[in-house]
């Protein structure tokens, strides 16, 4: 906001550098699905840099910088209550964790050598605010901050849940980034509001490792983002197989828990440029693939592909409208499962009425700039086989975000 501006200068001087974000979402079900109706949820975040070199006016903390976000969310989850989807989020905001007033999201380091050529971070980190995202999927409320078969796993902590952990990061050439940390992993339902560091258990640890290109291409030099990530979790996951009737104890084995594996591809490219010279001047086509281990990952596969468009009706030239479509595969030993319950007359589980397989969503936006700091977008999702079954009618939303930022 342009009247907070010479506040915020005097207090960059000396060190110190904030933004308040207020994000709503209202998203109702219109048609298919469990039910009509609509949820609300919001977040309501501080997100703090204190320069230790200016604060303490120390020497050794020249170039230290400490990251901090504060933040509240409220609200229930369309998917689960109108839906019929607990798998897949339906919206980017969500309580997950329960009611808290206050939750300590990412506090940590950072400092760069050589020109920023390498870079660290140490702290309380969320692993998806690091690998696996960018600006770019965020604008969509189904893929911030990363693809939801990055987020779904214990071992790749999204905001708001934060683990012990540091990130190296590399950048060899202009073009070339390579990041790789070790974080500690816990359950993500544990600490609700990342305050109790003492009592926070944890299964194992994380090693992701993340190769990005970066180039330019042609007179306009129109920027892409290609990345080639692995993450190993070496917490113990049990086989999603879950309980085998005794009917066929004797024929069909669980797998011994075992640890989890990673691996994606995310790409994006600018393909024509508008109004600017920065990174979002422009529209994007975009894409991406995950794979999880099978047996032991709710999602097995996803993929999605898309386009973020800036510009596209005359006389609106910082709108921005995107179009998404990701495909979610459950792992197939959950589906057997579920058979196997099903053929001894035995409940499949919790909101489940079919044997799982795969779902899908088509999702589109149009983003509104109303005043600097304020963007209205409308949003619009239909949700093809919701709980991953053909049982539920496919189901179709509508609902409005608004981000303000001071």
């Amino acid at each position: 906001m342009p009247s907070l501006k010479p506040l915020r200068d005097r207090l960059a001087n000396h060190g110190f550098s904030f933004e308040l974000t207020y994000k709503g979402e209202g998203m109702g079900n219109m048609s298919g699905g469990l039910s009509k109706g609509m949820d609300y949820t919001h977040e309501v975040r501080i997100a703090m840099l204190f320069d230790l070199g200016k604060l303490t006016k120390w020497k050794p903390l020249d170039g230290w910088f400490l990251h901090g976000i504060v933040m509240n969310r409220e609200g229930r989850q369309v998917g689960w209550d109108h839906v019929g989807e607990r798998n897949v989020l339906l919206t980017e905001v969500w309580s997950i964790h329960g009611p808290a007033a206050a939750r300590l999201a990412d506090l940590y380091v950072e400092k760069s050598f050589l020109d920023k050529r390498i870079n660290i971070n140490l702290g309380r980190i969320a692993l998806t605010h690091t690998y696996s995202t960018s600006v770019l999927l965020c604008t969509f409320m189904t893929m911030c901050s990363a693809p939801m078969a990055i987020r779904e796993p214990a071992g790749w902590s999204v905001y708001p849940k934060t683990s012990w952990g540091g990130t190296f990061r590399i950048r060899p050439t202009r073009d070339l980034i390579l990041r790789t940390g070790v974080y500690r992993i816990g359950p993500k339902a544990v600490d609700n509001t990342g305050w109790a560091w003492g009592s926070e258990p944890y299964t194992g640890i994380q090693t992701p490792v993340e190769l990005t290109w970066e180039p330019f291409f042609g007179e306009r030099k129109l920027p892409g983002h290609y990345k080639i990530g692995y993450g190993h979790d070496t917490s113990p996951y049990a086989d999603m197989i879950g309980i085998v009737p005794p009917a066929f104890a004797g024929s069909v084995q669980k797998h011994k828990e075992k640890p989890r594996d990673t691996f994606y591809i995310e790409t994006d490219q600018m393909v024509y440029r508008s109004h600017g010279q920065h990174q979002m001047a422009g529209g994007y086509v975009l894409a991406g693939f995950i794979h999880n281990t099978p047996s032991n990952s709710t999602f097995s596969n996803e993929f999605y592909f898309g386009a973020s468009l800036l510009g596209i009706i005359p006389g609106r030239p910082f709108d921005r409208f995107g179009v998404m479509y990701s495909y979610y595969q459950l792992s197939p030993r959950t589906t057997y499962g579920q058979q196997l319950r099903q053929w001894a007359g035995m409940s499949m589980g919790a909101y489940v009425n079919a044997p799982q397989t795969h779902s899908a969503i088509l999702e589109a936006y149009y983003g509104i700039p109303i005043v600097p700091g304020l963007v209205v977008t409308p949003e619009f999702e239909y949700m093809m086989r919701p709980g991953e079954t053909s049982v539920i009618p496919n189901a179709v939303l509508a609902g409005l975000k608004v981000i303000s930022a001071l």
